[in-house]
């Protein structure tokens, strides 16, 4: 049975570092914002186009998986880069990604993390939603000591990154990240190993028959 895990976060949660925990224990992979760029940028996903790979089936799913490996180096880049989110410009672009995202889930199981994730499996009865939350401290000292900033440039970094992507998740979903009415689970992850949080959302699934 295939699954998909959405994951939004709170800036400063470690919430990548728990999706990529939760992947490597599932043994599936973790689509976020920087490996949908790279997979736009190799294979020119238009509608066409991707028309054209679910037709040849295998072939293209087991190229773009030694391209996903290569992929992760790219998107594992310095913390700073990777928190970065861009003002919502294009609708168009977001309709891209959201129709790669559906195209990759009907393969094979995955994790989301962020791009409304919740909003584009709302529907989906195979879809379990988790939004991680955690106190404002916890969040500042872990962001300076990443970012060698200190706790000020850090909270002011903070409600940046967080202000930007609710807007964007307003922007496309017309509701809050925020509500937790969105999610199947809400966890505060202050002072948690990431390992422990991905093993307990591993088990949350198992719970509820999806592994």
């Amino acid at each position: 049975m295939k699954f998909i895990v959405t994951i939004g976060r709170e800036f400063g949660t470690g919430g990548r570092r728990i999706a990529q925990e939760l992947g490597e224990l599932l043994g599936i992979k973790v689509y976020d914002r920087k490996l949908l760029d790279a997979l736009k940028e190799k294979y020119n996903l238009t509608q066409e186009e991707m028309d054209r790979i679910k037709a040849k089936k295998q072939t293209w799913w087991d190229e773009f998986s030694t391209f996903y490996q290569q992929a992760q180096a790219w998107a594992n880049r310095p913390y700073y880069e990777s928190v970065y989110v861009p003002n919502v410009t294009s609708e168009l672009l977001y309709e891209e990604e959201e129709r790669i995202l559906k195209a990759l889930a009907e393969r094979e199981s995955c994790v989301v993390l962020g791009r409304t994730g919740f909003h584009i499996f709302r529907n989906e009865p195979s879809a379990f939603k988790v939004f991680l939350i955690a106190d404002k401290s916890f969040r500042r000292d872990k962001v300076a000591r990443r970012l060698n900033i200190n706790e000020g440039s850090a909270d002011l970094l903070i409600n940046k990154v967080d202000e930007a992507r609710e807007n964007f998740t307003l922007t496309f979903s017309e509701r809050s990240r925020y509500d937790a009415r969105n999610y199947d689970l809400v966890l505060n992850v202050s002072g948690l190993d990431p390992k422990s949080v991905a093993q307990f959302i591993a088990d949350c699934l198992k719970q509820r028959g999806l592994i």
